[in-house]
């Protein structure tokens, strides 16, 4: 039997899904109290249920409804009824560095940034990330829409112009070049990390038949043939239960190594006279010909310079090649990058859309299988910088969850368009709330924040990062001896959280709850709240 990972899974009291999608939006809603209660709606649910995509600003939606998609307008008689305009859809071609020419559908309401995704997500153009968009040779601000841009239309030629790089869009560039290396294996997808979660719709999709019609997946049992049997492990009275088949079916795929290893050089950061000259950044690359190389990233792009393990020479290798694509650099260098590369990447644009993108609600498995630990240099540095206390951006700047929740609760709801945003401001919200409990739970149970209340004797151990509340409850079971044990003290924070829950779903104006999460870990059960104004 395979071991499982971890358990960690989580509960939130007020997270909201939207009820509306542009494709199936209904022109007029006229039952204000219906689209009340449809939509402002909370539920106890498992990360394990609601994995959707996520969207870095708190204006913006995780969920699939956009309105910079959607061109409405409102009848002033009736603030319910909503207006669906119809949205031009043309086709512009794209010119790309070192491609044919190609045609891309597009919609008068998108905007320029989407355009930037798709192509970053494109097998043939996906490996740029630093580039700009020009229409007639005028730079196209990310975030306009098309229909206000000037002189767009059917047929409109938009070039792909290579930028200079920062340091900031190195490091995304490099990046997101690991991500592409990476994407076709589950490792991440099970661990939950990157915001990346399992998908399952390959195996429902097609891999969901064995490759043998007359096989079991049990040590190749073979099964009658006809459509009416079971595999033999679903059969009552079976002495061993698998759980292989609640894996996915692409867990033997072989897995594609590009490179051994791409990392940061020891070398960084540049000093004072390499930057006048424009080095950004070093790179240290080693080929799945064992040869190493060191890199050099600078304004106009990267390219192989004489540095060694022991030397700091930054002069290029001759002949002297500048490549604005690190993968183009590697494809220079290494044929088994070249041909690998490429495989991984018709291979991850096979996949459902779906399984591409990260979600702000993620899937937290209880069971994974048995993966063979790959070396990974940026993953590794993710794990030990230190972020307690502070979240991803500026140190110091902590998010105030306790105002974040109330502010978008507090948005008004009289018209459907307001009741839209108000529902994308809070699901937004509430998924960046529980992303970052999960992460301070996590922290608690793994001993790396110190508790509030170490000395007393109390049993129940209490915590305070980030702007949350978190307790911990050590042999809590004995306070429901009497009344219970181990179950009823395994249900106790369950229940409050319904109760919280019950409270939030009656969305009264003025009537307020703590942002309210449960989280099993490592076989513990943790309870995080927003903290309370004033304490």
């Amino acid at each position: 039997m395979k071991q499982p990972t971890e358990n960690l899974s989580t509960t939130d009291s007020e997270c909201t899904t939207c009820n509306g999608h542009p494709n199936d939006l209904i022109k007029t809603r006229k039952d204000s109290d219906n689209d009340d209660s449809a939509t402002n709606t909370s539920s106890t649910s498992s990360v394990n249920d609601v994995p959707l995509n996520n969207c870095p600003d708190t204006s913006s939606s995780s969920s699939n409804l956009n309105t910079s998609e959607i061109t409405t307008t409102t009848n002033p008689n009736s603030s319910n009824e909503l207006v669906v305009l119809p949205e031009i859809s043309f086709n512009i071609r794209v010119q790309s560095p070192g491609l044919d020419t190609f045609d891309l559908p597009v919609t008068s309401s998108e905007l320029v940034q989407e355009i930037h995704q798709v192509l970053m997500d494109k097998e043939e153009t996906c490996h740029r990330t630093c580039f700009s968009l020009q229409l007639d040779g005028v730079i196209l601000d990310n975030f306009t829409e098309l229909k206000n841009i000037e002189g767009i239309k059917e047929g409109s030629l938009l070039k792909v112009v290579e930028e200079q790089y920062t340091v900031r869009e190195v490091r995304i560039h490099v990046r997101h070049i690991n991500e592409l290396i990476h994407s076709c294996d589950l490792n991440d997808l099970y661990n939950g990390t990157n915001g990346y979660s399992l998908c399952l719709v390959n195996d429902i999709t097609n891999s969901d038949i064995p490759s043998s019609p007359n096989t079991d997946r049990k040590k190749g049992a073979e099964i009658p043939d006809n459509d009416s049997s079971v595999p033999e492990y679903l059969l009552p009275n079976q002495n061993d239960v698998l759980l292989t088949p609640l894996f996915t079916t692409n867990n033997k795929v072989n897995r594609l190594q590009c490179l051994k290893v791409l990392s940061y050089s020891g070398w960084n950061p540049p000093n004072g006279s390499r930057k006048l000259h424009g080095d950004l950044m070093y790179l240290q690359v080693t080929t799945c010909e064992e040869k190493s190389f060191h890199i050099t990233a600078c304004t106009k792009g990267f390219y192989v310079s004489q540095t060694s393990d022991e030397k700091f020479i930054p002069k290029p290798v001759q002949p002297k090649a500048i490549f604005h694509s690190l993968v183009d650099l590697l494809n220079n260098v290494s044929p088994i990058f070249k041909k690998k590369f490429s495989a991984i990447q018709r291979k991850r644009c096979t996949k459902h859309p779906f399984e591409r993108i990260q979600v702000p609600y993620q899937i937290h498995p209880w069971l994974s299988p048995r993966f063979e630990h790959t070396i990974d240099h940026f993953r590794a540095e993710d794990a030990n910088i230190n972020k307690l206390g502070h979240e991803d951006h500026i140190p110091g700047q902590v998010r105030d969850w306790n105002e974040e929740l109330q502010i978008t609760k507090e948005l008004p709801k009289k018209s459907l368009p307001e009741r839209l945003i108000r529902e994308r401001a809070m699901f937004k919200v509430h998924s960046d709330f529980v992303s970052a409990a999960i992460r301070g739970c996590q922290a608690v149970v793994d001993g790396n924040i110190m508790a509030i209340n170490p000395g007393e004797e109390s049993k129940v151990h209490m915590y305070i990062w980030n702007n949350m509340f978190f307790s911990l409850g050590f042999d809590v079971k004995e306070h429901y001896k009497d009344f219970g044990g181990d179950a009823a003290a395994h249900s106790a924070p369950t229940n409050d959280l319904q109760g919280v829950r019950a409270i939030n779903t009656l969305d009264l104006d003025g009537l307020h709850t703590l942002g309210t999460i449960v989280v099993d870990y490592r076989g513990m059960r943790v309870t995080a709240q927003s903290i309370v104004p004033g304490k």
